[in-house]
């Protein structure tokens, strides 16, 4: 069974099951949701907790199988905990989790909790992952993408009794908090926190959120290729000057914009060629946010713009690797950010 994070405290006030998996890369989310299982799995007698972290080949196993299916010798309830860093329990361990998942099945003194990663579609597709679904509660963690973040910034200020201003001045002011803590859950969380110590309940101004509010955000190099594929100028310019602050390599992030280039060109060659565009995008790998992107912006994009992107890109190349082309600034970041306002001009809408 698979459950979105947010309907875990709904299900949990419903009863509580004996088999559950988080995975996902978001940490505090996933903090979050471990807590609030044990919380309730303590209310209801699991006093004892055993944790085991699955580090290595060599880990053994058979310990975890004994703690499982053995009745606890100090309280009438015990929870066992495993963390999988890896995502890749291994031979042994995808027959325990296995094990596990089905000896689990009308258990009610033991509760399991399995903590992993974020997994790619190949291994939600294992056997051992298949029956952690079948057997129990799965709960993946999900990032919250930019657009989302700032109604979950409120959210988590209503909770501590805050709130920003109605209409337009407060749609700023999460704006602006969200510029400041993009990429960076636990920060803005922290950064949260920090406004409900700093002023009482109620409405904040964007003044107080302007002078308490940190710049703790954090980029990814394939979120840059998303914000310049929406032709976002404004945030593609902070994130390039936040990518070069964190000391990312320049080579990788003319790397990201370049290989864009590269792909809206063969799928414009191959719609050309007769192709629908479905079927071209699928055939250069390119899905999920980037699938619907790549509709939007191609039918825009002349082949004469792209020769043009993809000539700037070559020139860029070079740049970032020591070489000086005439007509571009010489500094690689500078080149890599005219690269970078050229193509969000192309992808802009219109």
């Amino acid at each position: 069974m698979q459950l979105a994070l947010p309907q875990l405290a709904a299900h949990l006030q419903k009863g509580l099951r004996s088999l559950y998996t988080l995975h996902g890369d978001e940490p505090l989310l996933a903090q979050e949701a471990a807590d609030a299982i044990r919380t309730v799995a303590r209310a209801q007698g699991f006093s004892e907790r055993t944790v085991y972290t699955v580090a290595g080949a060599h880990f053994d196993w058979s310990d975890v199988l004994a703690s499982g299916s053995a009745l606890s010798l100090f309280a009438d309830k015990q929870m066992l905990e495993i963390r999988i860093p890896s995502g890749k329990p291994g031979k042994e361990g995808s027959a325990a989790l296995q094990q596990l998942a089905e000896s689990s099945q009308g258990q009610t003194d033991n509760l399991t909790l399995v903590v992993l990663p974020r997994l790619d579609a190949a291994t939600r597709k294992g056997a051992w992952f298949g029956a952690l679904e079948s057997f129990g509660v799965t709960v993946p963690i999900e990032p919250v993408d930019r657009p989302a973040l700032p109604m979950w910034i409120a959210q988590r200020l209503q909770q501590q009794g805050q709130r920003v201003a109605a209409g337009e001045e407060g749609q700023r002011t999460l704006l602006f908090f969200a510029d400041r803590v993009e990429g960076n859950l636990l920060a803005a969380h922290q950064e949260i926190q920090k406004l409900g110590l700093l002023f009482p309940a109620g409405e904040l101004t964007q003044a107080q959120v302007e002078s308490a509010v940190l710049n703790v955000a954090r980029y990814d190099v394939f979120k840059l290729s998303e914000a310049v594929l929406s032709g976002q100028l404004a945030r593609v310019q902070r994130m390039l000057e936040g990518l070069q602050a964190e000391g990312e390599a320049a080579v990788l992030v003319h790397y990201t914009l370049a290989e864009d280039i590269r792909a809206l060109k063969r799928v414009k060659d191959a719609m050309a060629q007769g192709r629908p565009m479905p079927m071209a995008l699928r055939e250069n790998r390119i899905w999920g946010v980037k699938e619907k992107l790549y509709e939007r912006v191609l039918p825009r994009l002349s082949d004469a713009n792209l020769a043009r992107m993809l000539l700037a890109a070559h020139q860029v190349d070079g740049i970032v690797k020591g070489l000086k082309v005439p007509e571009w600034p010489a500094d690689g970041w500078q080149a890599l950010q005219r690269l970078a306002m050229r193509m969000c001009r192309a992808c802009a809408p219109r």
